[in-house]
């Protein structure tokens, strides 16, 4: 059995929601382009904390390099359609 001190609350976190995303996009609840679209608000939010809380910087530049990851994984693993980009 795993003590509670055992894991950062911040890594049972992270491991939930990446859980949920691919639950959610192996039942076609997301799909590709919802996950490209997920990213890419993540990565928005580099350049927010930047300008008002450089401290989180770090942070967020840490969560969109999951989100990344994770994207990729997705990708590989269930496929599916990239997003239509529209210019």
């Amino acid at each position: 059995m795993i003590e509670k001190t055992e894991v950062d609350s911040g890594e049972k976190a992270m491991i939930l929601l990446q859980s949920l995303i691919c639950y959610l996009r192996e039942k076609n609840v997301l799909n590709r382009a919802d996950i490209e679209e997920l990213r890419e608000r993540v990565e928005a939010r580099i350049a927010d904390v930047e300008s008002h809380m450089p401290c989180a910087s770090a942070l967020a530049s840490a969560a969109a390099s999951e989100m990344r990851e994770l994207e990729q994984f997705c990708g590989k693993k269930y496929g599916g359609k990239h997003r239509h980009r529209v210019n």
